[in-house]
């Protein structure tokens, strides 16, 4: 444990200024450059209670909201599949243990944004726990969908839900040596910010951990 010691705190200092070096350069990407045909949009959480209402919301995440719209509007227009998570738990839930009531099945906490319900053409899986992969529904859609081998990946909360699901993702298609290239723009990725939880701290850390574990990322896609 002597690497969580006070005296290593410089290097730490610079490996934060560094990641954020390189999340400042990063690309944009056009949307055109999306493989048709081998594509899917994975919308992790836009839902309102961690954005509008509720125990885990926080405004600082409806910023993510046009930019995943724009996303949305142009997968369905291209009609490439959409697959939405929404956090929907029932009273009691093993999860409550580590987080706050939220997210009741039934309530408008576990809604997508009316944003996202305009645009539709997406498949909802309503999800039981922080990471999304775990859902048999989801499970049954890469099985079933063989040729998606490139998933753009936008969302909340990027140091927990997204995060989770990027990793599982990734490493699932490396057992099975297949290739899976997850896109996750920034742009359309944030976090909560609360006390012990600074939101810019942890989308740092995030970001260095899903690229080193190859998760790509761009500035947006447009």
């Amino acid at each position: 444990m002597n690497n969580f010691s006070a005296e290593k705190t410089d290097g730490c200092v610079a490996a934060i200024k560094k990641v954020s070096e390189e999340i400042a350069a990063l690309p944009e990407m056009r949307f055109e450059k999306i493989p048709r045909g081998s594509s899917a949009l994975v919308i992790v959480d836009i839902v309102n209670g961690f954005i509008r209402e509720g125990a885990m919301s926080s405004s600082d995440i409806e910023n993510i909201i046009p930019p995943s719209v724009s996303l949305a509007e142009g997968f369905k227009s291209a009609e490439m599949p959409i697959v939405a998570f929404a956090d929907c738990h029932k009273k009691g839930c093993a999860e409550f243990n580590s987080f706050p009531e939220h997210c009741l099945d039934g309530t408008s906490e576990s809604e997508l944004v009316d944003e996202l319900k305009a645009v539709g053409g997406y498949t909802l899986i309503r999800k039981n726990s922080t990471n999304g992969f775990h859902e048999r529904a989801f499970r049954s859609f890469i099985e079933e969908n063989p040729n998606i081998e490139t998933f753009v990946v936008v969302g909340d909360c990027t140091d927990i839900c997204v995060l989770q699901f990027c990793l599982a993702l990734k490493t699932y298609f490396n057992c099975e040596n297949k290739r899976c290239d997850i896109i996750v723009p920034v742009s359309c990725v944030e976090t909560y910010d609360a006390p012990y939880h600074n939101a810019a701290f942890m989308n740092l850390a995030a970001y260095k951990l899903m690229s080193d574990c190859g998760v790509r990322f761009v500035k947006n896609i447009r």
